[in-house]
């Protein structure tokens, strides 16, 4: 062996890892995690994974692709973890929980998935969700219909908690209590005529628990999709016509 590929082979040997797609996902998801959307740029990403930013650009085709793909990375994960033998019940309930702790965890994905509702993160979800609505037995007229109750319901209860967790950070308020502590007191001064449930709610709002209200809603709305079972007629697309005299 010449000295010349001896000393190419030893630098690759004790170089850093190859760069990967899957490198710069991982890399991009920690940004994201810790700066926010504006803190992931592809001087700071190269910066993390110690290259150039003309590497990332082989791999990664704009910020727009990234974003996808570390927002995908996460909701591929999540509907992995949510594969399990149980009812169809019970996998909507753990996909829906999967994904509030994911939001949670990355608050940039509820609103990457809002922004692309087309690609396949949202995809991903809509198949999951909508496979376990039909082995629940919905009718075929009604497929959607509960299907997208259901998405709707979990991306946006989901995204408002990250948004009051973020929220509560920006405002300096610290953890979730300190928050919902200062929605209570704001509460607490409205008009007691005009607006006497909101406050009578104030009390109660610090010890609620976030991830059993938010699987108690994903029961009420999986008893309406049971009633759909029951009623396999389709609904009429216009109002009937009066009888005739």
């Amino acid at each position: 062996m010449s000295s010349t590929m001896a000393t190419t082979t030893r630098r690759t040997q004790r170089g850093a890892p190859s760069l990967s797609r899957e490198r710069i996902v991982e890399a991009s998801i920690a940004l994201l995690d810790e700066k926010g959307e504006e803190g992931l740029t592809f001087r700071a990403l190269a910066q993390a994974l110690a290259t150039g930013a003309g590497a990332i650009y082989w791999h990664i085709d704009d910020k727009d692709d990234l974003l996808d793909a570390a927002c995908d990375a996460i909701v591929a994960a999540t509907m992995a973890g949510a594969a399990t033998d149980a009812t169809a019940r019970t996998r909507i309930r753990t996909i829906g929980l999967g994904l509030f702790d994911a939001i949670d965890t990355h608050p940039w994905v509820g609103t990457e998935l809002a922004r692309s509702p087309a690609r396949m993160p949202m995809v991903r979800i809509l198949e999951a969700l909508g496979r376990q609505v039909q082995a629940l037995g919905v009718p075929e007229h009604a497929l959607w219909m509960a299907t997208s109750t259901l998405l709707n319901y979990v991306l946006g209860l989901a995204g408002q908690n990250a948004a009051n967790r973020r929220l509560a950070r920006e405002r300096g308020l610290g953890s979730r209590d300190g928050y919902l502590d200062s929605v209570a007191a704001m509460w607490s001064q409205l008009d007691a005529q005009d607006f006497a449930f909101t406050r009578s709610m104030g009390a109660l709002l610090r010890a609620h628990d976030d991830r059993d209200d938010f699987l108690a809603g994903i029961d009420l709305i999986l008893d309406g999709i049971g009633l759909l079972q029951q009623d396999a007629t389709p609904l009429p697309e216009t109002a009937p016509a009066p009888p005739r005299a």
